[in-house]
């Protein structure tokens, strides 16, 4: 059972996805966690040393999809 579940789906320009990409990457590299605001409550995540990461690309008929998860 999930203690909290936060999904966002946004429709954006390219270069806005890569934008949002490195702020995501440089979090954490430099800080080792993430943080996200919503709703006016602030969530900070501390992310370990160690994480697996899942890449998964989807082509299909009706469009193509790439996937990063991160996990730990």
């Amino acid at each position: 059972m999930d203690l909290l579940e936060i999904e966002e789906k946004h429709e954006m320009r390219r270069e806005e996805a890569a934008k949002l990409l490195r702020r995501i990457a440089d979090s954490l590299s430099r800080q080792n966690d993430l943080e996200f605001v919503r709703e006016g409550k602030k969530f900070t995540i501390d992310v370990p040393d160690q994480v697996e990461v899942e890449l998964e690309l989807e082509i299909g008929d009706d469009g193509t999809s790439f996937e990063i998860e991160i996990n730990w």
